[in-house]
């Protein structure tokens, strides 16, 4: 089984009783022969030789006059090199290499595994008389030393400092949200969020580890998350006394009288002050009217504000508006839109905090009576101190 040649059976060793009736048992190449104990045999060039001078080479002649195969290999008879293994054949020997090499003329070289078929998956490593198989980063050998399965560094290492996502032979690293990943690949550092734009918060964007939030100023309070509303102080509480209205505008509040008049004018409704003597009112305005609004800082003009309007209309009566007082700077713009009303128009943009009064007077012509007469309406403007 070792050479794969084909080895003659000895059958008179094996069978007792081959030969039958005193005969001698004569083995020979593919049989055997049953003789008379005198017989004298001479075999032909294929079998047996009688008489040493009749063995071909590589056999020689047994105390039975048959031709015996020489094992030249256990014998010492061969001329294997050292780094060579002797096989034994039918009247020879061979000399062969031990398994990784090779017969280069009578030496035994290496033989690459790698030029032929190595099943290796990834890489071939030959070494002498063999080799060995590799794998690329980030996989490993599997247990038939030819395979390469991938390696899941997420089980294996602690590199990701916070999230590891396994990938075909290889794995990438995340942060949690509110970080970003450093330029190592690994690490996390805090993402300001602040820096991004100014447009994160409305008012002040304060940048913390893993996140940010935003903060409002006095008289303001947070709207979800980035939004600033403006608290109303007239209902959540003030120190307004009991003769004074609370007005509250974009950043605070403020305190007025509830009854704004002066002499010689008496409050008659809500706001409103009227002169009960023509004697005592010659030369003003019949009747002062006390509005109050509030404005962003900064408000974007032009812009409509405020609307005045005739509450009593005559049939024969004209009826002229304009801004008496409070516009030195030229900040307003009174524009007719019917005729019986006006719309007080925004022409500069204004900073706050600041307090600004503009007296609208409102004069009517009766045509039929000839009667003339004039009212105000003052109006307090609280620009507040940002523009929300």
């Amino acid at each position: 089984p070792i050479k794969e040649v084909c080895k003659d059976i000895d059958e008179c060793a094996l069978v007792s009783d081959a030969c039958k009736g005193g005969m001698k048992c004569i083995n020979h190449y593919g049989g055997y022969l049953c003789l008379p104990q005198n017989a004298q045999i001479f075999s032909n060039h294929k079998g047996v030789a009688a008489g040493a001078s009749r063995c071909l080479p590589g056999f020689t002649l047994d105390e039975q006059n048959y031709c015996h195969d020489v094992d030249e290999c256990s014998q010492g008879l061969h001329t294997c090199n050292a780094d060579q293994i002797c096989y034994n054949t039918r009247g020879s020997y061979t000399c062969q290499c031990h398994p990784g090499y090779q017969k280069h003329g009578e030496q035994c070289v290496d033989r690459n595994e790698c030029m032929l078929s190595h099943y290796c998956m990834h890489r071939c490593v030959n070494t002498a008389g063999s080799y060995y198989c590799e794998c690329k980063d980030g996989y490993q050998l599997a247990s038939n030393n030819h395979s390469c399965v991938d390696v899941n560094e997420c089980d294996l290492t602690q590199s990701c400092q916070h999230q590891c996502f396994n990938l075909l032979g290889s794995y990438i690293c995340q942060c949690d949200q509110g970080y970003e990943l450093a330029p190592d690949s690994f690490s996390c550092v805090d993402m300001d969020e602040c820096a991004f734009s100014s447009y994160m918060c409305q008012y002040v964007c304060i940048n913390s580890p893993g996140g940010y939030s935003c903060i409002c100023p006095e008289g303001y309070q947070l709207q979800r998350t980035r939004m600033c509303q403006d608290i109303n102080e007239c209902d959540t509480g003030h120190e307004c006394r009991e003769d004074e209205m609370c007005w509250n505008y974009y950043g605070g509040h403020r305190c007025y009288p509830q009854n704004p008049c002066q002499e010689p004018y008496v409050l008659t409704s809500e706001n409103r002050c009227s002169c009960q003597s023509a004697g005592a009112c010659r030369g003003l305005p019949q009747s002062i009217i006390y509005k109050y609004m509030s404005i962003h800082s900064e408000r974007t003009v032009p812009a409509d504000i405020f609307q005045i309007q005739a509450t009593n209309i005559f049939p024969s009566a004209h009826y002229t508006f304009r801004i008496k007082a409070g516009n030195d700077g030229g900040e307003f713009f009174l524009r007719r839109f019917s005729s019986v009303g006006a719309m007080l128009v925004l022409t500069k943009s204004l900073e706050g905090p600041q307090e600004l009064i503009v007296d609208l007077e409102m004069i009517t012509q009766h045509t039929a009576m000839s009667y003339r007469s004039s009212s105000f309406l003052r109006l307090t403007i609280i620009v507040g101190p940002y523009p929300f």
